[in-house]
């Protein structure tokens, strides 16, 4: 009789399955079992878990010191013995503050520095009780500052636009100057506004004086002129 080669084949390769599959099963039982080993189920009886808590809380309990109670008269002992301590503290913190004070020096009070005129200023004009006077120039970076004053002494208020102000120098040509701090308008009977007139230097080569002249804004009534304020550069 014959036997086929692929039958044969095919009974080998299930019978080593089969012993395969059973050598596997076997040993993950085998470690199962080992990794278990102390394992307990819980206990679920209600009187049993009961029973323990009981003996717990007893030895504890026994455990436990007894409390000690403070007398009344140790209390009020400590309490003032705070106090006066509380108290001596603060006595020498303040007597350490007057301390202090008393030798803090006081400060040296500087003389105030008396502003100096400059020869020539300041330059003046006046017209229907509007005063207007340059008091001093400087140069500070690129531009010429003027100080300027302006005061009304009338009965009316003047209002003024000082894209009007018109700053001419010795040669008759015009410049270009920007206002700060003058006031648009002068209430009557006012105090004195202080501002400033900047002229860029790039336009005062080889001049020595300038003159500006404001008018009121819009009535045009009065004309202010200040003429020979000196620009030129000490050497």
């Amino acid at each position: 009789m014959k036997i086929n080669t692929t039958v044969l084949l095919t009974l080998i390769l299930l019978t080593l399955m089969l012993g395969v599959g059973s050598a596997s099963g076997f040993l993950g039982f085998t470690l199962g079992s080992m990794a278990l080993k102390g394992v307990t189920t819980p206990d679920g009886r209600p009187l049993s878990k009961f029973n323990s808590n009981k003996g717990n809380n007893t030895q504890e309990g026994s455990r436990k010191p007894a409390l000690a109670f403070l007398k009344e008269e140790d209390i009020l002992q400590v309490v003032k013995s705070r106090i006066n301590n509380k108290s001596k503290d603060n006595k020498s913190n303040k007597s350490a503050a007057e301390e202090i004070k008393i030798s803090k020096p006081k400060p040296k009070e500087e003389p105030i520095a008396e502003e100096v005129s400059q020869p020539g200023f300041p330059v003046t004009a006046e017209s229907e009780g509007v005063s207007m006077s340059v008091k001093s120039v400087h140069y500070s970076g690129g531009d010429l500052l003027l100080r300027v004053n302006m005061q009304n002494n009338s009965s009316d208020s003047v209002r003024f636009l000082y894209s009007f102000l018109d700053i001419t120098d010795d040669k008759g040509r015009t410049l270009n100057a920007i206002s700060e701090g003058l006031p648009v308008e002068l209430p009557a009977k006012s105090g004195e506004f202080k501002g400033t007139i900047s002229v860029p230097t790039a336009l005062l080569d080889d001049v020595k004086q300038i003159s500006l002249s404001l008018t009121d804004y819009p009535a045009q009534k009065l004309k202010l002129k200040l003429s020979d304020i000196p620009v030129e550069k000490a050497n």
